[in-house]
């Protein structure tokens, strides 16, 4: 029995809404690896800013790009070999550079952020640089996760092709006008 006219149709007859539902799931996994690994970054991030705070005289912005930079390194092993093992693993060379491209980015967002608080608003205390440096971080993460699912480790050739392949075919529609006048 088909639906009365104005009626929603169960999502499972709508077509498309099966491969849009694995392609959410997908993406929620995804998220959720990427979020392990970043929270895991994010940990080794504030521990090595606090640690080398605490240990040396080396300035808030200072001491917190260092600090990135290990996380950096940390979230790329993480990235590579867990969150993203089933990608694209030609171009090596490529992936790297691209990696450090727009980890280089997110460092200078995330520290912005930081070095805009402390000398521009004045906010220095050791809380005060955790937060900004805490806040600064989460910005610069939406940033990496759209740039390093999107440009570094890319879909395999054959899951973009299988992707593509289950994608509705759009017709054009015709404007009015009767076929063969211009």
């Amino acid at each position: 029995m088909s639906p009365a006219p104005g009626e929603l149709t169960p999502a499972a007859t709508v077509p498309g809404a099966s491969a849009l539902r694995e392609r959410v799931r997908r993406l929620v996994r995804e998220a959720a690896k990427f979020g392990a690994v970043g929270g895991a970054g994010v940990l080794v991030n504030l521990a090595v800013f606090n640690l080398v705070r605490h240990l040396t005289e080396l300035q808030v912005v200072r001491a917190s790009v260092l600090a990135t930079v290990v996380a950096i390194v940390f979230n790329y092993l993480g990235f590579r070999y867990f969150t993203y093992r089933d990608r694209d693993k030609g171009g090596r060379t490529r992936e790297m550079s691209l990696f450090l491209a727009f980890s280089v980015i997110g460092l200078v967002i995330e520290n912005g952020i930081l070095y805009t608080g402390t000398y521009g608003l004045g906010f220095d205390g050791r809380l005060e640089s955790n937060v900004l440096k805490f806040a600064g971080i989460g910005v610069a993460t939406l940033f990496r996760f759209w740039s390093y699912r999107t440009w570094v480790f890319r879909a395999p050739a054959a899951a973009r092709a299988a992707k593509q392949a289950a994608e509705p075919v759009r017709e054009p529609v015709a404007s009015g006008t009767s076929a063969g006048r211009s």
